[in-house]
Protein backbone atom coordinates (compact mmCIF):
# COMPACT_ATOMS: atom_id res chain seq x y z
CA UNK A 1 0.00 0.00 0.00
CA UNK A 2 1.03 3.59 -0.57
CA UNK A 3 0.82 4.18 3.19
CA UNK A 4 3.54 1.61 3.79
CA UNK A 5 5.97 4.49 3.37
CA UNK A 6 4.95 5.73 6.84
CA UNK A 7 4.25 2.45 8.63
CA UNK A 8 6.54 -0.40 7.49
CA UNK A 9 10.15 -1.22 8.24
CA UNK A 10 12.57 -0.76 11.11
CA UNK A 11 13.21 2.87 10.20
CA UNK A 12 9.51 3.62 10.71
CA UNK A 13 9.48 2.88 14.46
CA UNK A 14 9.09 6.63 15.24
CA UNK A 15 6.32 6.97 12.67
CA UNK A 16 4.40 4.01 14.11
CA UNK A 17 4.80 5.44 17.59
CA UNK A 18 3.09 8.61 16.46
CA UNK A 19 0.36 6.66 14.69
CA UNK A 20 -0.26 4.60 17.81
CA UNK A 21 -0.53 7.87 19.72
CA UNK A 22 -3.64 8.65 17.64
CA UNK A 23 -5.29 5.48 18.96
CA UNK A 24 -4.41 3.08 16.14
CA UNK A 25 -3.87 -0.58 16.96
CA UNK A 26 -1.26 -2.84 15.39
CA UNK A 27 -4.06 -4.40 13.34
CA UNK A 28 -5.00 -0.99 11.95
CA UNK A 29 -1.52 -0.62 10.46
CA UNK A 30 -2.34 -3.41 8.01
CA UNK A 31 -5.39 -1.62 6.64
CA UNK A 32 -5.67 1.09 3.94
CA UNK A 33 -5.27 4.60 5.30
CA UNK A 34 -8.11 6.74 3.93
CA UNK A 35 -8.10 10.50 4.23
CA UNK A 36 -11.42 12.31 4.56
CA UNK A 37 -11.05 15.92 3.46
CA UNK A 38 -14.02 17.70 4.99
CA UNK A 39 -14.93 21.32 4.41
CA UNK A 40 -17.31 21.45 7.37
CA UNK A 41 -17.72 24.94 8.76
CA UNK A 42 -20.35 26.84 10.71
CA UNK A 43 -19.97 29.72 8.24
CA UNK A 44 -21.59 28.15 5.17
CA UNK A 45 -25.17 26.84 5.01
CA UNK A 46 -24.11 24.28 2.42
CA UNK A 47 -21.60 22.83 4.89
CA UNK A 48 -23.28 22.96 8.28
CA UNK A 49 -24.76 19.50 7.84
CA UNK A 50 -21.46 17.81 7.11
CA UNK A 51 -20.82 16.61 10.65
CA UNK A 52 -23.67 14.16 10.14
CA UNK A 53 -22.36 13.00 6.75
CA UNK A 54 -18.87 12.57 8.20
CA UNK A 55 -20.25 9.91 10.53
CA UNK A 56 -21.66 7.92 7.63
CA UNK A 57 -18.50 8.24 5.53
CA UNK A 58 -16.49 7.06 8.53
CA UNK A 59 -18.87 4.13 9.03
CA UNK A 60 -18.51 3.16 5.37
CA UNK A 61 -14.70 3.26 5.45
CA UNK A 62 -14.64 1.09 8.55
CA UNK A 63 -17.16 -1.36 7.07
CA UNK A 64 -14.96 -1.55 3.97
CA UNK A 65 -11.89 -2.38 6.03
CA UNK A 66 -10.10 0.96 5.92
CA UNK A 67 -8.88 3.38 8.58
CA UNK A 68 -10.39 6.90 8.26
CA UNK A 69 -8.37 10.03 8.98
CA UNK A 70 -10.26 13.34 8.92
CA UNK A 71 -8.66 16.64 8.06
CA UNK A 72 -10.11 20.07 7.43
CA UNK A 73 -10.28 22.08 4.22
CA UNK A 74 -11.15 25.80 4.35
CA UNK A 75 -14.41 27.11 2.93
CA UNK A 76 -15.90 30.45 1.93
CA UNK A 77 -19.58 31.23 1.39
CA UNK A 78 -19.72 33.18 -1.86
CA UNK A 79 -23.03 34.75 -0.90
CA UNK A 80 -21.60 36.18 2.32
CA UNK A 81 -18.40 37.24 0.54
CA UNK A 82 -20.37 38.97 -2.23
CA UNK A 83 -20.19 42.69 -2.89
CA UNK A 84 -17.09 43.60 -0.86
CA UNK A 85 -13.39 42.74 -0.51
CA UNK A 86 -14.33 39.21 0.54
CA UNK A 87 -15.24 38.28 -3.04
CA UNK A 88 -11.59 38.66 -4.06
CA UNK A 89 -10.86 35.43 -2.18
CA UNK A 90 -13.13 32.56 -3.33
CA UNK A 91 -11.49 31.85 -6.70
CA UNK A 92 -8.10 31.92 -5.02
CA UNK A 93 -9.48 29.56 -2.38
CA UNK A 94 -9.92 26.98 -5.14
CA UNK A 95 -6.15 26.76 -5.44
CA UNK A 96 -5.68 26.59 -1.65
CA UNK A 97 -8.10 23.66 -1.47
CA UNK A 98 -6.25 21.80 -4.23
CA UNK A 99 -2.92 22.49 -2.56
CA UNK A 100 -4.28 21.27 0.78
CA UNK A 101 -5.40 17.96 -0.73
CA UNK A 102 -1.99 17.45 -2.33
CA UNK A 103 -0.06 18.49 0.77
CA UNK A 104 -1.85 16.41 3.41
CA UNK A 105 -2.17 13.26 1.31
CA UNK A 106 1.44 13.26 0.16
CA UNK A 107 2.89 14.22 3.53
CA UNK A 108 1.13 11.29 5.20
CA UNK A 109 1.28 8.75 2.38
CA UNK A 110 -2.48 8.19 2.37
CA UNK A 111 -3.82 5.37 0.21
CA UNK A 112 -7.05 7.06 -0.83
CA UNK A 113 -9.27 10.02 -0.10
CA UNK A 114 -12.94 10.90 0.27
CA UNK A 115 -13.68 14.59 -0.36
CA UNK A 116 -16.73 15.94 1.47
CA UNK A 117 -17.61 19.22 -0.18
CA UNK A 118 -20.46 21.35 -1.46
CA UNK A 119 -20.01 24.99 -2.34
CA UNK A 120 -18.79 27.02 -5.24
CA UNK A 121 -14.98 26.91 -5.25
CA UNK A 122 -14.45 24.12 -2.74
CA UNK A 123 -15.83 21.38 -4.99
CA UNK A 124 -13.70 22.33 -8.02
CA UNK A 125 -10.71 22.81 -5.72
CA UNK A 126 -11.10 19.26 -4.44
CA UNK A 127 -11.54 17.95 -7.99
CA UNK A 128 -8.36 19.74 -9.02
CA UNK A 129 -6.57 18.32 -6.00
CA UNK A 130 -7.51 14.70 -6.69
CA UNK A 131 -6.69 15.08 -10.39
CA UNK A 132 -3.25 16.41 -9.48
CA UNK A 133 -2.62 13.89 -6.73
CA UNK A 134 -4.05 10.93 -8.68
CA UNK A 135 -4.60 8.49 -5.85
CA UNK A 136 -7.94 6.64 -5.47
CA UNK A 137 -10.55 9.24 -4.61
CA UNK A 138 -14.29 9.81 -4.41
CA UNK A 139 -16.32 13.01 -4.04
CA UNK A 140 -19.33 13.40 -1.78
CA UNK A 141 -21.25 16.64 -2.35
CA UNK A 142 -23.37 17.52 0.68
CA UNK A 143 -26.51 18.36 -1.27
CA UNK A 144 -28.95 21.16 -2.14
CA UNK A 145 -31.05 23.14 0.28
CA UNK A 146 -34.84 22.87 0.31
CA UNK A 147 -36.74 25.85 -1.06
CA UNK A 148 -38.02 28.39 1.41
CA UNK A 149 -41.70 29.26 1.79
CA UNK A 150 -43.51 32.59 2.03
CA UNK A 151 -47.29 32.83 1.69
CA UNK A 152 -47.46 29.48 -0.16
CA UNK A 153 -44.75 30.60 -2.60
CA UNK A 154 -41.45 28.78 -3.02
CA UNK A 155 -38.42 30.94 -2.25
CA UNK A 156 -34.91 30.87 -3.70
CA UNK A 157 -31.87 32.65 -2.28
CA UNK A 158 -31.00 34.93 -5.22
CA UNK A 159 -34.49 35.89 -6.36
CA UNK A 160 -35.79 36.51 -2.87
CA UNK A 161 -32.83 38.35 -1.38
CA UNK A 162 -30.50 39.99 -3.94
CA UNK A 163 -33.29 40.82 -6.41
CA UNK A 164 -35.75 41.60 -3.63
CA UNK A 165 -33.55 44.26 -2.06
CA UNK A 166 -33.53 46.21 -5.33
CA UNK A 167 -37.31 45.81 -5.63
CA UNK A 168 -37.62 47.14 -2.08
CA UNK A 169 -35.54 50.12 -3.15
CA UNK A 170 -38.25 50.86 -5.75
CA UNK A 171 -40.98 50.51 -3.14
CA UNK A 172 -42.38 47.30 -4.64
CA UNK A 173 -41.79 45.26 -1.46
CA UNK A 174 -42.58 46.45 2.04
CA UNK A 175 -39.94 46.38 4.74
CA UNK A 176 -42.05 43.84 6.62
CA UNK A 177 -42.19 41.46 3.65
CA UNK A 178 -38.48 41.98 2.98
CA UNK A 179 -37.73 41.02 6.57
CA UNK A 180 -39.79 37.84 6.14
CA UNK A 181 -37.96 36.96 2.92
CA UNK A 182 -34.67 37.50 4.70
CA UNK A 183 -35.68 34.96 7.34
CA UNK A 184 -37.34 32.38 5.07
CA UNK A 185 -35.35 32.34 1.79
CA UNK A 186 -32.74 29.91 3.15
CA UNK A 187 -34.52 27.50 5.50
CA UNK A 188 -31.56 25.39 6.54
CA UNK A 189 -28.62 23.23 5.52
CA UNK A 190 -27.61 22.78 1.90
CA UNK A 191 -26.27 24.61 -1.12
CA UNK A 192 -28.59 27.34 -2.44
CA UNK A 193 -31.69 25.96 -4.15
CA UNK A 194 -31.09 26.86 -7.79
CA UNK A 195 -28.69 25.77 -10.48
CA UNK A 196 -25.99 28.08 -9.14
CA UNK A 197 -22.31 27.15 -9.15
CA UNK A 198 -22.35 24.80 -6.16
CA UNK A 199 -25.21 22.67 -7.46
CA UNK A 200 -23.97 22.81 -11.03
CA UNK A 201 -20.58 21.50 -9.95
CA UNK A 202 -22.22 18.76 -7.86
CA UNK A 203 -24.16 17.64 -10.94
CA UNK A 204 -21.08 17.75 -13.15
CA UNK A 205 -19.02 15.81 -10.60
CA UNK A 206 -21.57 13.02 -10.89
CA UNK A 207 -21.59 13.32 -14.70
CA UNK A 208 -17.78 13.10 -14.69
CA UNK A 209 -18.11 9.79 -12.84
CA UNK A 210 -16.31 10.98 -9.69
CA UNK A 211 -19.23 10.66 -7.26
CA UNK A 212 -21.75 7.87 -6.90
CA UNK A 213 -24.96 7.95 -8.99
CA UNK A 214 -27.59 10.16 -7.40
CA UNK A 215 -25.14 12.15 -5.29
CA UNK A 216 -25.38 15.42 -7.24
CA UNK A 217 -29.00 16.20 -6.42
CA UNK A 218 -29.70 14.17 -3.25
CA UNK A 219 -30.94 16.75 -0.76
CA UNK A 220 -28.76 17.85 2.14
CA UNK A 221 -31.31 16.81 4.74
CA UNK A 222 -32.17 13.43 3.22
CA UNK A 223 -31.54 9.90 4.40
CA UNK A 224 -30.53 9.22 0.80
CA UNK A 225 -27.55 11.53 1.23
CA UNK A 226 -26.54 9.61 4.37
CA UNK A 227 -26.71 6.32 2.46
CA UNK A 228 -24.65 7.74 -0.41
CA UNK A 229 -22.08 8.98 2.11
CA UNK A 230 -21.77 5.56 3.69
CA UNK A 231 -21.60 3.84 0.31
CA UNK A 232 -18.88 6.28 -0.75
CA UNK A 233 -16.86 5.35 2.34
CA UNK A 234 -17.14 1.67 1.46
CA UNK A 235 -16.39 2.30 -2.20
CA UNK A 236 -13.14 4.19 -1.58
CA UNK A 237 -11.63 1.12 0.07
CA UNK A 238 -12.57 -0.91 -3.01
CA UNK A 239 -11.03 1.75 -5.24
CA UNK A 240 -7.79 1.51 -3.27
CA UNK A 241 -7.73 -2.27 -3.65
CA UNK A 242 -8.37 -1.95 -7.40
CA UNK A 243 -5.98 1.02 -7.69
CA UNK A 244 -8.61 2.93 -9.69
CA UNK A 245 -7.50 6.57 -9.81
CA UNK A 246 -9.07 9.88 -10.86
CA UNK A 247 -7.10 10.06 -14.10
CA UNK A 248 -8.57 6.68 -15.03
CA UNK A 249 -11.92 8.48 -14.98
CA UNK A 250 -11.04 12.04 -16.07
CA UNK A 251 -10.36 12.03 -19.79
CA UNK A 252 -11.57 13.81 -22.91
CA UNK A 253 -14.75 11.70 -23.09
CA UNK A 254 -15.78 12.25 -19.46
CA UNK A 255 -15.02 15.98 -19.63
CA UNK A 256 -17.11 16.34 -22.78
CA UNK A 257 -19.90 14.37 -21.10
CA UNK A 258 -19.80 16.84 -18.22
CA UNK A 259 -20.04 19.75 -20.66
CA UNK A 260 -23.01 18.13 -22.43
CA UNK A 261 -24.80 17.79 -19.09
CA UNK A 262 -23.83 21.35 -18.18
CA UNK A 263 -25.30 22.73 -21.40
CA UNK A 264 -28.46 20.65 -21.08
CA UNK A 265 -29.02 21.84 -17.52
CA UNK A 266 -28.17 25.49 -18.19
CA UNK A 267 -25.59 25.64 -15.43
CA UNK A 268 -23.36 28.36 -14.05
CA UNK A 269 -20.80 30.06 -16.30
CA UNK A 270 -18.22 29.39 -13.56
CA UNK A 271 -18.09 25.78 -14.72
CA UNK A 272 -16.08 26.93 -17.73
CA UNK A 273 -13.27 28.09 -15.44
CA UNK A 274 -13.51 25.02 -13.24
CA UNK A 275 -13.66 22.30 -15.90
CA UNK A 276 -10.69 23.89 -17.68
CA UNK A 277 -8.73 23.95 -14.41
CA UNK A 278 -9.62 20.31 -13.64
CA UNK A 279 -8.58 19.29 -17.15
CA UNK A 280 -5.29 21.13 -16.70
CA UNK A 281 -4.54 19.24 -13.49
CA UNK A 282 -5.29 15.97 -15.30
CA UNK A 283 -2.96 16.90 -18.16
CA UNK A 284 -5.77 17.34 -20.71
CA UNK A 285 -6.17 20.29 -23.07
CA UNK A 286 -9.63 21.88 -22.95
CA UNK A 287 -10.45 25.12 -24.77
CA UNK A 288 -13.28 27.65 -24.68
CA UNK A 289 -14.27 26.61 -28.18
CA UNK A 290 -15.14 23.11 -26.94
CA UNK A 291 -17.83 24.57 -24.69
CA UNK A 292 -19.38 26.56 -27.51
CA UNK A 293 -19.17 23.65 -29.97
CA UNK A 294 -21.01 21.35 -27.55
CA UNK A 295 -23.52 24.07 -26.60
CA UNK A 296 -24.56 24.57 -30.22
CA UNK A 297 -25.38 20.85 -30.44
CA UNK A 298 -27.01 20.30 -27.05
CA UNK A 299 -30.58 21.40 -26.28
CA UNK A 300 -31.36 23.04 -22.95
CA UNK A 301 -33.86 20.65 -21.34
CA UNK A 302 -34.33 21.90 -17.76
CA UNK A 303 -35.69 25.19 -16.46
CA UNK A 304 -34.17 25.60 -13.02
CA UNK A 305 -33.64 28.73 -10.90
CA UNK A 306 -32.37 31.36 -11.62
CA UNK A 307 -33.40 31.13 -15.27
CA UNK A 308 -36.55 29.10 -14.68
CA UNK A 309 -39.28 28.10 -12.28
CA UNK A 310 -37.98 24.77 -10.98
CA UNK A 311 -35.67 24.10 -8.04
CA UNK A 312 -32.98 21.52 -7.35
CA UNK A 313 -35.50 19.56 -5.28
CA UNK A 314 -37.65 19.28 -8.42
CA UNK A 315 -34.72 17.90 -10.39
CA UNK A 316 -34.01 15.40 -7.61
CA UNK A 317 -37.61 14.18 -7.53
CA UNK A 318 -37.68 14.01 -11.35
CA UNK A 319 -34.89 11.43 -11.29
CA UNK A 320 -31.73 13.46 -10.71
CA UNK A 321 -28.62 13.29 -12.86
CA UNK A 322 -29.17 9.60 -13.81
CA UNK A 323 -32.44 10.70 -15.45
CA UNK A 324 -30.65 13.55 -17.23
CA UNK A 325 -28.07 11.02 -18.49
CA UNK A 326 -30.94 8.85 -19.74
CA UNK A 327 -32.37 11.77 -21.69
CA UNK A 328 -28.97 12.65 -23.14
CA UNK A 329 -27.67 9.10 -23.69
CA UNK A 330 -27.32 9.45 -27.47
CA UNK A 331 -25.08 12.49 -26.97
CA UNK A 332 -22.86 10.97 -24.26
CA UNK A 333 -19.70 8.89 -24.59
CA UNK A 334 -19.91 5.60 -22.70
CA UNK A 335 -17.22 6.63 -20.23
CA UNK A 336 -16.41 4.66 -17.10
CA UNK A 337 -17.23 5.92 -13.60
CA UNK A 338 -15.78 5.10 -10.22
CA UNK A 339 -19.05 3.37 -9.31
CA UNK A 340 -17.98 0.45 -11.52
CA UNK A 341 -20.74 1.16 -14.03
CA UNK A 342 -20.40 3.03 -17.30
CA UNK A 343 -22.45 6.11 -18.14
CA UNK A 344 -24.79 4.33 -20.54
CA UNK A 345 -25.51 1.62 -17.97
CA UNK A 346 -26.43 4.27 -15.38
CA UNK A 347 -28.63 5.97 -17.97
CA UNK A 348 -30.39 2.72 -18.88
CA UNK A 349 -31.21 1.98 -15.24
CA UNK A 350 -32.61 5.48 -14.58
CA UNK A 351 -36.23 6.62 -14.69
CA UNK A 352 -37.50 10.02 -15.77
CA UNK A 353 -40.30 10.82 -13.36
CA UNK A 354 -41.30 14.30 -14.55
CA UNK A 355 -41.21 15.10 -18.28
CA UNK A 356 -41.62 18.80 -17.64
CA UNK A 357 -38.63 19.09 -15.31
CA UNK A 358 -36.43 17.00 -17.65
CA UNK A 359 -37.90 17.60 -21.08
CA UNK A 360 -37.48 15.40 -24.17
CA UNK A 361 -34.83 16.71 -26.56
CA UNK A 362 -37.43 17.63 -29.17
CA UNK A 363 -39.37 19.70 -26.61
CA UNK A 364 -36.37 21.50 -25.11
CA UNK A 365 -36.66 24.91 -23.52
CA UNK A 366 -33.99 26.12 -25.94
CA UNK A 367 -32.45 24.50 -29.00
CA UNK A 368 -28.93 25.30 -27.79
CA UNK A 369 -27.21 24.75 -24.47
CA UNK A 370 -26.95 27.08 -21.54
CA UNK A 371 -23.62 28.80 -22.29
CA UNK A 372 -22.32 30.70 -25.30
CA UNK A 373 -18.78 31.93 -25.98
CA UNK A 374 -18.48 35.33 -27.67
CA UNK A 375 -15.57 36.90 -29.53
CA UNK A 376 -14.88 40.28 -31.06
CA UNK A 377 -12.76 43.39 -30.70
CA UNK A 378 -13.75 43.63 -27.01
CA UNK A 379 -12.96 39.97 -26.33
CA UNK A 380 -10.24 38.74 -28.70
CA UNK A 381 -9.69 35.67 -26.50
CA UNK A 382 -13.33 35.14 -25.66
CA UNK A 383 -16.11 35.97 -23.20
CA UNK A 384 -18.86 33.85 -21.68
CA UNK A 385 -22.61 34.34 -21.25
CA UNK A 386 -25.37 32.17 -19.75
CA UNK A 387 -27.57 32.41 -22.83
CA UNK A 388 -30.28 30.18 -21.37
CA UNK A 389 -31.01 32.96 -18.87
CA UNK A 390 -31.27 35.73 -21.50
CA UNK A 391 -34.68 36.75 -22.83
CA UNK A 392 -35.12 36.48 -26.64
CA UNK A 393 -35.41 40.26 -27.02
CA UNK A 394 -31.95 40.76 -25.45
CA UNK A 395 -30.06 38.19 -27.52
CA UNK A 396 -29.07 41.13 -29.71
CA UNK A 397 -28.44 44.46 -28.06
CA UNK A 398 -26.73 47.76 -28.81
CA UNK A 399 -26.14 50.00 -25.83
CA UNK A 400 -24.32 53.05 -24.56
CA UNK A 401 -21.32 52.20 -22.42
CA UNK A 402 -21.47 53.23 -18.77
CA UNK A 403 -17.95 52.49 -17.58
CA UNK A 404 -16.96 51.63 -14.00
CA UNK A 405 -13.60 50.49 -12.67
CA UNK A 406 -15.04 48.70 -9.61
CA UNK A 407 -18.17 46.71 -8.88
CA UNK A 408 -19.12 49.00 -5.98
CA UNK A 409 -19.23 52.04 -8.30
CA UNK A 410 -21.65 50.28 -10.64
CA UNK A 411 -23.82 49.04 -7.77
CA UNK A 412 -24.17 52.53 -6.38
CA UNK A 413 -25.20 53.90 -9.78
CA UNK A 414 -27.81 51.15 -10.28
CA UNK A 415 -29.45 51.61 -6.88
CA UNK A 416 -29.35 55.40 -7.27
CA UNK A 417 -31.40 55.12 -10.48
CA UNK A 418 -28.59 56.47 -12.66
CA UNK A 419 -28.71 53.58 -15.13
CA UNK A 420 -31.20 54.04 -17.96
CA UNK A 421 -32.76 51.83 -20.58
CA UNK A 422 -30.32 51.24 -23.41
CA UNK A 423 -27.23 51.42 -21.20
CA UNK A 424 -24.50 48.78 -21.26
CA UNK A 425 -22.78 48.69 -17.90
CA UNK A 426 -19.05 47.97 -18.18
CA UNK A 427 -17.27 46.80 -15.01
CA UNK A 428 -13.56 46.38 -15.60
CA UNK A 429 -10.36 45.77 -13.62
CA UNK A 430 -12.19 42.89 -11.94
CA UNK A 431 -10.44 40.03 -13.79
CA UNK A 432 -8.34 37.22 -12.30
CA UNK A 433 -5.35 39.51 -11.74
CA UNK A 434 -7.05 42.89 -11.76
CA UNK A 435 -9.78 42.12 -9.24
CA UNK A 436 -7.91 40.32 -7.94
CA UNK A 437 -9.76 37.03 -7.88
CA UNK A 438 -12.31 37.76 -10.62
CA UNK A 439 -15.12 38.84 -8.33
CA UNK A 440 -18.67 37.62 -9.01
CA UNK A 441 -21.11 40.37 -9.98
CA UNK A 442 -24.28 38.93 -8.45
CA UNK A 443 -25.15 42.10 -6.56
CA UNK A 444 -25.29 44.40 -9.62
CA UNK A 445 -26.91 41.82 -11.90
CA UNK A 446 -29.59 41.11 -9.31
CA UNK A 447 -30.07 44.83 -8.75
CA UNK A 448 -30.65 45.28 -12.49
CA UNK A 449 -33.42 42.68 -12.33
CA UNK A 450 -34.88 44.13 -9.15
CA UNK A 451 -34.90 47.64 -10.65
CA UNK A 452 -36.92 46.36 -13.63
CA UNK A 453 -34.10 46.78 -16.17
CA UNK A 454 -33.41 43.14 -17.06
CA UNK A 455 -34.80 43.52 -20.60
CA UNK A 456 -33.30 46.91 -21.38
CA UNK A 457 -29.80 46.98 -19.84
CA UNK A 458 -26.75 44.75 -20.42
CA UNK A 459 -23.65 44.25 -18.29
CA UNK A 460 -20.20 43.20 -19.45
CA UNK A 461 -17.14 42.56 -17.31
CA UNK A 462 -13.73 40.95 -17.14
CA UNK A 463 -14.95 39.61 -13.80
CA UNK A 464 -17.41 36.78 -13.55
CA UNK A 465 -20.96 36.03 -12.51
CA UNK A 466 -22.65 33.91 -9.92
CA UNK A 467 -24.62 30.94 -11.16
CA UNK A 468 -27.57 32.96 -9.86
CA UNK A 469 -27.18 35.58 -12.58
CA UNK A 470 -29.72 36.01 -15.35
CA UNK A 471 -30.07 38.44 -18.22
CA UNK A 472 -27.57 39.70 -20.84
CA UNK A 473 -24.58 39.60 -18.51
CA UNK A 474 -21.31 38.77 -20.24
CA UNK A 475 -18.25 37.88 -18.19
CA UNK A 476 -14.74 36.42 -18.41
CA UNK A 477 -13.77 39.04 -21.03
CA UNK A 478 -10.25 38.12 -22.11
CA UNK A 479 -7.73 39.66 -22.10
CA UNK A 480 -8.78 41.44 -18.93
CA UNK A 481 -8.35 45.19 -18.48
CA UNK A 482 -5.30 44.96 -16.21
CA UNK A 483 -3.54 42.88 -18.89
CA UNK A 484 -4.24 45.53 -21.53
CA UNK A 485 -7.40 44.01 -22.97
CA UNK A 486 -9.54 46.29 -25.17
CA UNK A 487 -12.12 46.67 -22.40
CA UNK A 488 -9.54 48.88 -20.69
CA UNK A 489 -9.90 51.69 -23.24
CA UNK A 490 -13.71 51.97 -23.33
CA UNK A 491 -15.29 55.33 -22.51
CA UNK A 492 -18.77 56.42 -21.46
CA UNK A 493 -20.99 56.71 -24.51
CA UNK A 494 -19.17 54.18 -26.69
CA UNK A 495 -21.65 51.90 -28.44
CA UNK A 496 -21.37 48.26 -27.39
CA UNK A 497 -22.79 45.66 -29.75
CA UNK A 498 -23.83 42.28 -28.34
CA UNK A 499 -24.99 39.47 -30.63
CA UNK A 500 -25.30 36.25 -28.66
CA UNK A 501 -26.75 34.28 -31.56
CA UNK A 502 -23.78 35.14 -33.78
CA UNK A 503 -21.35 34.99 -30.82
CA UNK A 504 -20.09 38.56 -31.13
CA UNK A 505 -19.07 41.19 -28.55
CA UNK A 506 -17.75 44.41 -30.07
CA UNK A 507 -17.29 48.11 -29.52
CA UNK A 508 -18.13 50.32 -32.47
CA UNK A 509 -14.66 51.75 -32.61
CA UNK A 510 -12.29 51.86 -35.57
CA UNK A 511 -8.94 50.14 -35.38
CA UNK A 512 -7.29 53.54 -35.55
CA UNK A 513 -9.32 54.84 -32.59
CA UNK A 514 -8.50 51.75 -30.52
CA UNK A 515 -4.81 52.16 -31.31
CA UNK A 516 -4.94 55.86 -30.39
CA UNK A 517 -6.56 55.13 -27.03
CA UNK A 518 -4.06 52.41 -26.19
CA UNK A 519 -1.19 54.86 -26.74
CA UNK A 520 -2.64 56.97 -23.93
CA UNK A 521 -3.49 54.02 -21.67
CA UNK A 522 -1.35 53.20 -18.65
CA UNK A 523 -1.50 49.94 -16.64
CA UNK A 524 -3.26 50.22 -13.29
CA UNK A 525 -1.13 49.17 -10.29
CA UNK A 526 -2.29 46.07 -8.38
CA UNK A 527 -5.05 46.86 -5.91
CA UNK A 528 -3.66 44.61 -3.17
CA UNK A 529 0.06 44.60 -2.48
CA UNK A 530 0.45 42.24 0.47
CA UNK A 531 -0.58 38.74 1.52
CA UNK A 532 -2.03 35.87 -0.46
CA UNK A 533 -3.90 38.01 -2.99
CA UNK A 534 -0.71 39.86 -3.92
CA UNK A 535 0.96 36.53 -4.71
CA UNK A 536 -2.16 35.33 -6.51
CA UNK A 537 -2.16 38.44 -8.72
CA UNK A 538 1.37 37.69 -9.89
CA UNK A 539 0.71 34.02 -10.70
CA UNK A 540 -2.85 33.73 -12.01
CA UNK A 541 -3.55 33.13 -15.70
CA UNK A 542 -6.33 34.68 -17.77
CA UNK A 543 -9.95 33.53 -17.65
CA UNK A 544 -9.78 31.89 -21.07
CA UNK A 545 -7.13 29.55 -19.60
CA UNK A 546 -9.23 28.70 -16.52
CA UNK A 547 -7.65 31.30 -14.19
CA UNK A 548 -5.15 28.71 -13.02
CA UNK A 549 -1.92 29.50 -11.21
CA UNK A 550 1.22 29.35 -13.28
Amino acid sequence: MRSDIIKKGLERVPHRALLHATGLSRKDLGRPFIGVATSFTDLIPGHIGMRDLERFIERGICYGGGVPFFFGVPGICDGIAMGHLGMCYPLGLREIVADTIETVCNAHGLDGIVCLTNCDKITPGMLMGIARLNIPAIIVTAGPMLSGRFRKRKLAFVHDTFEALAAAKRGQISQEDLACLEMEACPGAGSCQGLYTANTMACLTEALGLSLPGCGTALAISAKKRRISQASGERIVELVKKNLKPRDIINKDSLENAIVVDMALGGSTNTVLHLMAIAHEAGISLSLDTFDYISRRTPHITNIEPAGEHFMEDLEFAGGIPAVLKRLKAKLKNARTLSGRKIHEIADEASIVDEEVIRPLNQAYHKQGGIAVLYGNLAPNGAVVKQAAVSPRMMRFNGRARVFNREEEAMSAILAGKIRKGDCIVIRYEGPAGGPGMREMLAPTSAIVGMGLADSVALITDGRFSGGTKGPCIGHISPEASAGGPVAILKDGDIISIDIRDRKLEARLSGAEIEKRFKAWKPVPPKIKTGYLARYTKLVSSADKGAILG
